[in-house]
């Protein structure tokens, strides 16, 4: 020790040592959180059931998945049939209403009791999508009669004449997900329900965009050559869809032995498929998506857990995995609910097709290889190969899932990490 000081007594050094360790055990596990299903909670409210049949729906079940700290303001049945516009409202203005009704952050019925005259401006999950201009996508939340009444939730907007009042608390899971029973639809500034019923759904024509995007030519020739084009413009309606689009360059990196225009029509239209969500998903959604694997087109036609897509964020940006291949987003082509068009730098190539090509192409050239020679006169390339570093592999689908449930234990309707555990085996470290 400097200065001529004792040294720490050797059980001082051990209580400090274990300190250390749960003040890490402790920042590990702090920033897990407990996700909720939306629609199981608002499913044990039959009031509700209307209002929990349009949220289903739609893919904001989807978008709420990997967030904790909401407030919904539901509308119960009873005030939702008085809004006729609703049954035959365009899909995404729904979904955007939608929207509107959850706000991020947590707000209990004391917290509604102390907004003041002012106000309380609070961020939806509509305002997330960026349709939204300036803060037109936040709610207001005022009292009524000078700051002494009932709570009413309105658009910022001055000429926004939609609003709806807190009528009760229905229900409360502290901290994490809080439901309002409101008595009215609450619409963003700009939206008006009843025009979208007498207007026409206007299908995105996905050929033209993606040839107007300058850089797609040979996917909008493989498109139009399939007839999928048709089939994933019909898949505009309802949840919409989702598309990554390799470019031209992309294309032309193929490995010669992907033969992929070489394959028959149907099987290449199934490879097409594998391109497609069959859900809107704006660039903010996949970068925050909790589900990483996920289903395609081609899943729908081939049973569930084929031809899946596994969706991570990798470097600040959305990577795309098909077990053969990593892809990652390169730019935002289209985005217009309900369709997304994204720009990928890989052709997605699916290990339920390409795997068993791969294996062929290995086999055929290694039987026509020449007979091995004696390993001492093997030429230096052979070294360099053996050297060299694996190719990245990805995990098979569900099996992130399978390891964060063998990691977490469920106690009282919550997920604790198994780090506890490990917590209790550093307390119990002797002390001599």
């Amino acid at each position: 020790m400097a200065g001529g000081e004792a040294p720490w007594p050797p059980l001082l050094c051990r209580h400090l040592l274990r300190l250390r360790l749960l003040s890490l055990f402790l920042t590990i596990s702090l920033p897990f959180s407990t996700a909720v299903n939306i629609t199981a909670v608002l499913s044990a409210y039959t009031d509700l059931a209307d209002f929990n049949r349009l949220l289903v729906s739609t893919s904001i079940p989807v978008e709420l998945s990997g967030r904790s700290s909401l407030t919904i303001l539901a509308v119960p049945n009873a005030y939702l049939l008085r809004s006729a516009a609703v049954r035959s409202a365009a899909a995404a203005d729904i979904a955007d209403v939608l929207r509107y009704h959850v706000l991020l952050e947590y707000l209990s019925w004391s917290d509604l009791g102390r907004i003041s005259s002012g106000g309380k401006l609070v961020t939806t999950l509509y305002q997330t999508t960026g349709r939204a201009a300036g803060n037109l996508g936040a709610v207001n939340l005022t009292r009524s009669d000078g700051g002494g009444g009932a709570v009413i939730a309105r658009s910022p907007s001055p000429f926004s004449s939609s609003n709806a009042t807190v009528l009760a608390l229905v229900g409360t899971l502290p901290y994490n997900v809080s439901v309002f029973a409101v008595d009215a639809l609450l619409l963003p500034s700009g939206f008006d329900l009843a025009a979208s019923e007498t207007r026409p759904p206007v299908g995105v024509n996905i050929t033209r965009v993606l040839v107007d995007g300058h850089d797609f030519n040979v996917a909008a020739s493989m498109l139009e050559a399939s007839g999928v084009a048709a089939e994933f413009e019909a898949d505009e309606h309802g949840a919409g869809i989702t598309i990554f689009v390799p470019t031209d360059e992309a294309f032309a990196d193929l490995p010669a032995t992907e033969r992929l225009q070489s394959l028959p029509a149907d099987r290449k239209a199934v490879v097409l498929r594998f391109h497609v969500l069959h859900s809107y998903y704006p660039l903010g959604s996949l970068e925050s998506i909790v589900n990483p694997v996920q289903p395609t087109l081609a899943t729908e036609n081939t049973g569930a857990g084929r031809f899946t897509l596994n969706i991570t964020r990798v470097n600040g940006s959305v990577a795309i995995d098909t077990g053969m291949v990593q892809a990652s987003i390169t730019r935002t082509v289209f985005d217009q609910n309900p369709v997304a068009i994204f720009a990928v730098s890989k052709v997605l190539l699916p290990r339920e097709i390409f795997a068993g090509e791969a294996a062929a192409g290995a086999s055929q050239l290694h039987s026509a290889a020449a007979p091995p020679l004696d390993p001492i006169a093997l030429p230096p390339q052979g070294a360099d190969a053996v050297d060299s570093p694996p190719a990245r592999l990805s995990s098979p689908p569900g099996a992130k899932e399978e390891v964060a449930a063998a990691g977490a234990v469920a106690f009282g309707g919550r997920v604790l990490p198994v780090l506890c555990s490990t917590a209790s085996l550093y307390l119990m470290l002797p002390l001599v």
